[in-house]
Order: C-alpha cells, then sequence, then structure tokens
C-alpha cells in the first residue's frame, strides 16, 4: 500500500518531529480504535483516539487510548470549564477538517485547547490518526504535546465508574 503525505504528516515534517506511519486496510469506511490497533499489530494501550469537544463556542480536544471512554467530569476540569459536551459527528469536518475515523490531533483547521490523557506520559511512543483513515503516525507523546500545545491529565473514566 503506498504511503500517502498526508497534512498531518507536512506538519510534523514542517516541525523536524520525526514519526512512524502505519498503513492498514479498509480507508472505506471508519472502524473502531481497537480494530485500528489489531490491524497495525500494535496493543491498544499505544494507539490513541482523537475527541473534540466543547464548551458553547469554545472547542476542546482530547486524545485517549482507544479502548477507554473520556469522562467529561476530568475533561470539563482539565479544561478550566463547568461543563463539557461531545461535539456532535455533524459538526466534526466543519469544525476540524477531519472525518470520523481519520481526525487527527495535528493540524485541525484551528489550534485548539489540546490534552492527552496522562497514561501517554509513560510510553516510548504512541499513534493517532494521521488524518485519514488508514494511517496512522507513531511518535513521542512529548513530541506531539510540544506541536500541539497539548497538557497530560487525567481524562479516562476509572474503571469502577462505568
Amino acid at each position: 500500500m503506498p504511503e500517502i503525505k498526508t497534512n498531518a504528516m507536512r506538519i510534523l515534517d514542517k516541525s523536524k518531529i520525526q514519526y512512524k506511519v502505519h498503513m492498514y486496510e479498509g480507508q472505506d469506511k471508519p472502524v473502531s480504535g481497537t480494530q485500528v490497533a489489531a490491524k497495525i499489530g500494535e496493543a491498544a494501550e499505544k494507539v490513541y483516539k482523537t475527541l473534540v469537544a466543547h464548551h458553547g463556542p469554545d472547542y476542546f480536544v482530547f486524545v485517549i487510548p482507544v479502548a477507554e471512554e473520556l469522562d467529561l467530569k476530568k475533561a470539563a476540569k482539565a479544561a478550566g470549564v463547568k461543563k463539557i459536551e461531545m461535539l456532535p459527528l455533524k459538526d466534526l469536518q466543519a469544525v476540524t477538517g477531519y472525518i470520523r475515523g481519520g481526525c487527527s490531533p495535528v493540524g485541525m483547521k484551528k489550534l485548539f485547547p489540546t490534552f492527552m490523557d496522562s497514561q501517554a506520559e509513560h510510553l516510548d511512543t504512541l499513534l493517532v490518526s494521521a488524518g485519514k483513515i488508514g494511517a496512522q503516525m507513531e511518535l513521542a507523546p512529548q513530541e506531539l504535546a510540544n506541536q500541539v500545545r497539548g497538557r497530560f491529565a487525567s481524562l479516562i473514566r476509572d474503571a469502577e465508574e462505568t
């Protein structure tokens, strides 16, 4: 499968950030993050999904492990707002420039406040969408955080809360 440069990859290239591309079959429709991890042969704990939420007109980006669920209370606390809601899927492309299944924290239409789950801090590398379905980028969590001006915070729902 030929590697295609996405906008997110071009941004990392321009910033001279090292990353590795993982391509997988199935660009015709979004698959779950755990399915992506299986397709590229990586542990689900290393593969992260990009979620967008809002508080009124303010948007926030959250990068969490694919098998986990965003805790909206923790997300709101990290963002410094009282309450946060997930962005309706129908608004995702208009707000970010990305579609479901291909939403990368790198290269959105605007640089929204970005928060990465604190588990990522302990990884050598993590994988996030490269900006299109079928492509993942593997890079150091701190490099990603620096690129998107992200901050690490506890964001996922605890097991006993599910």
